[in-house]
């Protein structure tokens, strides 16, 4: 219990102060299309220099934690997901707030992301040593297979079509070679100077689910857009509260699942969020509601993404490995400060190390207040004229996608893969099962090489991927994942067969 003894510099004037200017500040940042969260802890290292390093690590984590929350706000009211971690929540978030319960998606998504994210910070808190060993038996064959596992959710996204759904996932992954090979460097389907370094997930990300939105507003044109105005139904804060108690088995599943994977090196956000997504929908009762508006699609993503940052930040604290993005960029702020993390942390600096941690367990309630404080005004978005929107969105792509690395290919990217993802949907195609093949394409393909390396020197590869018992749970996993989506999908066909029957 000894983060007890050090609770009380999280509310030291300054701390404080740094702890609601990091929430508020990583609120809007994270409501900005094109600055993920691993940008904007960048962004704020400069401000840290002349911090102590106790205050500076509580301002990047507080932005750390609220970024990832504040990303559902464009996700939902835009359908343009803040970060990568936010793509599941645009699935139902955005559909919501085409029905008017904008503020209703947003209440259940703060609270989703306040649960998940304290139990998360709880977990960090109480069962470091025992993760980080766990975390530490993670080798480049178990990534492998976890990412195919996800590659296995990439069917079941798509609620139309099992099979349009592992076409988009075919066609991400394809794109996701494009560029470099990160291992053997070799040249792969560059055909414009513009792919030379590949495909960046950001711009990919915005041009995929905004554009074919600006298209389809400006398709429409100014009349019928007026007619489609919403109104904005006002929501009580305890309707939400007692709507997220009923939806236990999502909050549960996105909790459990954002947990597991935050923990494991190298995976991210964007894959709890999908993976919990796609879980929920299949526990679930209602399981054909998911895509058309079912607040649990929000609230299993939003608990997941949340609940990924604490177990995110134990190999860095006790292994020096950063379990994300994010924490690479939050190792170099521990560096900066002199402070080495790693199994003498929580030795030689407890008061830096404790403080920080509690920090994000109090940082995570404040992003439920300002969160929940500002989504009923923020949800007259919806309100706006789609002409208006369509152009506000189009800014919004544009300056998204050049932020990332201040290049135009970027723009140009982005504006291609949106142009396509349009004429896609107009066939039943949609945008989350590719997004998800581009995530998972080089994870599968760097560790996959990185294992038939080792593998080498051992004794083969059938071996290496196939032995284990981790190698073992995991195959059997993807086996039943797949076993299970063609057994719902073949259900779901059934069902729509004998109700087309009965109406004739």
């Amino acid at each position: 219990m000894e983060f007890l003894n050090h609770f009380g510099g999280v509310f030291e004037p300054i701390s404080f102060m740094l702890l609601l200017v990091g929430t508020i500040g990583g609120l809007i940042l994270g409501a900005t299309p094109g600055l993920s969260p691993t940008m904007a802890v960048a962004l704020l290292i400069p401000f840290t220099f002349q911090l102590a390093p106790t205050q500076g690590l509580i301002l990047l984590g507080a932005a750390y934690t609220s970024t990832v929350a504040g990303g559902a706000v464009s996700a939902i009211l835009l359908k343009i997901p803040g970060a990568p971690a936010n793509i599941a929540t645009s699935l139902d978030g955005f559909e919501m707030a085409k029905k008017g319960e904008g503020a209703r998606a947003l209440h259940l998504s703060f609270l989703s992301s306040g649960v998940g994210g304290i139990i998360g910070v709880l977990l960090l808190i109480f069962l470091t040593p025992l993760l980080a060993k766990w975390a530490l038996a993670f080798g480049p064959s178990h990534l492998f297979w976890l990412a195919i596992l996800g590659v296995t959710v990439i069917g079941s996204l798509d609620s139309k079509s099992f099979v349009k759904g592992l076409l988009s996932g075919c066609i991400g992954l394809w794109l996701s070679m494009i560029g470099y090979d990160d291992i053997q460097g070799a040249q792969r389907f560059i055909f414009s100077s513009s792919l030379t370094g590949g495909i960046n997930i950001i711009p990919a990300l915005i041009g995929l689910f905004a554009i074919p939105q600006v298209l389809d507003m400006f398709a429409k044109g100014r009349r019928n857009a007026e007619i489609e105005t919403v109104q904005v139904p006002k929501q009580s804060i305890m309707d939400s509260a007692r709507e997220l108690g009923r939806s236990g088995r999502a909050l549960s599943i996105g909790t459990i699942v954002g947990s597991i994977i935050g923990l494991i090196p190298g995976v991210g956000g964007q894959i709890a969020g999908l993976v919990a997504y796609d879980q929920s929908r299949k526990f679930s009762k209602h399981k054909k509601k998911f895509g058309t508006g079912h607040s649990e699609g929000v609230i299993a993503a939003e608990s997941a993404n949340n609940a990924m940052v604490g177990p995110s930040l134990v190999p860095l604290l006790t292994l020096s490995i950063p379990g994300s993005p994010t924490a690479a960029v939050l190792l170099g702020g521990l560096l900066i400060h002199g402070i080495f993390p790693g199994t003498d942390l929580f030795d030689n600096h407890p008061k830096v190390a404790w403080t920080f941690i509690n920090s994000m367990l109090v940082g995570q309630v404040l992003m439920v207040i300002f969160g929940i404080y500002t989504a009923t005004w923020a949800a007259r978005i919806a309100r706006a004229p789609q002409p208006i929107m369509a152009a506000a969105v189009m800014v919004l792509a544009l300056f998204g996608s050049y932020s990332v690395q201040q290049s135009m290919s970027d723009v140009y990217i982005m504006l291609t893969l949106g142009v396509g993802m349009f004429f896609l949907e107009k066939f039943g195609f949609s945008a989350a099962p590719l997004v998800l093949g581009l995530i998972l394409g080089p994870i599968a393909e760097a560790n996959f090489i990185q294992g038939a390396l080792i593998s080498n020197a051992q004794n083969g590869p059938l071996e290496y991927f196939l032995t284990g018992p981790l190698n073992i749970f995991l195959v059997v996993l993807v086996i039943a994942s797949v076993g299970y989506s063609f057994w719902t999908n073949m259900l779901e066909q059934k069902e729509t067969t004998l109700e087309a029957g009965a109406k004739s």
